[in-house]
């Protein structure tokens, strides 16, 4: 085994300990833990959408402290300005000048909370970041962190005093993860680790620091995921889901009825990479069509939206990436 084969193993030795690591604290929310690798490796943003409870913001903020990144957490409220989110020009008489003082957006890790509770003045703050890495004000621009990542959590149940997400934000978002509640062997296991948290809280035992992922080899492991092979055949089922999204009348008229707008190409960029990252996660070094159909649900949901027609007789983003996979031939 040379040099760069022992670098790949060692990496998805690290990786696959994150995993375990995760799923330890974060019960029953395997598919969650999943897709937080996945977006990290595909090195996009995550929107991650359950009911109160489920551990959206405990998930991410562990992720964070398993990572060599410093890391802010933003509780989004109605209230909220941008210039609380990007940071602020404040004068200094004593110098006589303006300073800027950089907002939580700076930092590599963001976890912005409940995201849709602020208006969308507030929400069209992320959106330079989010595509650019950068932030302007003023006059100036100022650029982010290479690792940059916002990890945002949504509510879907409470609407009342909450702003949609628009859809250019939406489509920023490398994937939307939708999240249920755990089984009942998952729920014993939570009452379990409650009432160590809960012991632990009451009589402290020192504990040990998790050792930390540097962001070397994070980098290091996006480069291993996009060296993954991908024949042909993929890549073309790949921009074939996509397209079918514009124009579903090929395989379905009534299907293409029901779409009121398909997926960017943004979309399938993230149906790529991300397809990439479940391959190397699953330990291959190349990726199948069962790679793409396992996250085009998350890549897609938020980019195909449904006509008024369809949205009148129930249908939804999954349910619309639900006909497309079964229309769209395998390769």
């Amino acid at each position: 085994m040379d040099g760069a084969d022992t670098q790949a193993a060692t990496l998805h030795a690290t990786f696959s300990t994150l995993r375990d690591e995760l799923s330890q604290r974060i019960i029953g929310q395997a598919a969650l833990v999943d897709r937080l690798l996945v977006a990290l490796l595909a090195d996009g943003h995550l929107l991650v959408e359950g009911a109160p409870g489920l551990a959206k913001t405990t998930a991410i903020r562990a992720l964070a402290g398993y990572l060599e990144a410093d890391f802010a957490r933003v509780q989004f409220t109605p209230d909220l300005l941008p210039a609380d989110l990007t940071g602020t020009e404040v004068w200094r008489p004593q110098e006589g000048r303006f300073e800027f003082q950089p907002g939580p957006i700076f930092h590599s890790i963001l976890l912005a909370d409940e995201i849709n509770r602020a208006p969308a003045k507030v929400q069209s703050a992320l959106l330079e970041a989010m595509g650019e890495r950068q932030v302007t004000v003023g006059r100036h621009t100022y650029a982010l962190s290479p690792l940059f990542l916002v990890m945002a959590t949504q509510n879907p149940i409470e609407q009342e005093g909450t702003f949609p997400l628009p859809e250019a934000q939406l489509d920023r978002f490398l994937m939307h993860v939708r999240i249920g509640y755990p089984r009942v062997e998952a729920e014993a296991e939570i009452l379990r680790l409650a009432r160590e948290q809960a012991r632990q809280a009451v009589r402290p035992v020192p504990q040990t620091e998790p050792t930390r992922i540097t962001q070397a080899e994070v980098f290091a492991t996006r480069a291993l995921v996009l060296d993954l092979h991908m024949a042909p055949a993929v890549e073309r089922y790949i921009i074939e889901l996509v397209l079918a999204s514009r124009d579903a009348g090929r395989y379905d008229p009534t299907l293409a009825r029901r779409i009121g707008w398909g997926a960017s190409p943004r979309g399938s960029i993230a149906l790529e990479r991300c397809a990439r990252a479940h391959a190397w996660l699953a330990g291959r070094d190349f990726v199948t069509p069962d790679d793409v159909r396992a996250v085009a649900p998350d890549v897609l949901r938020h980019r195909i939206l449904p006509s008024y027609e369809a949205t009148a007789e129930g249908w939804d983003g999954d349910r619309l990436v639900g006909e497309l996979l079964r229309l769209v031939p395998l390769p």
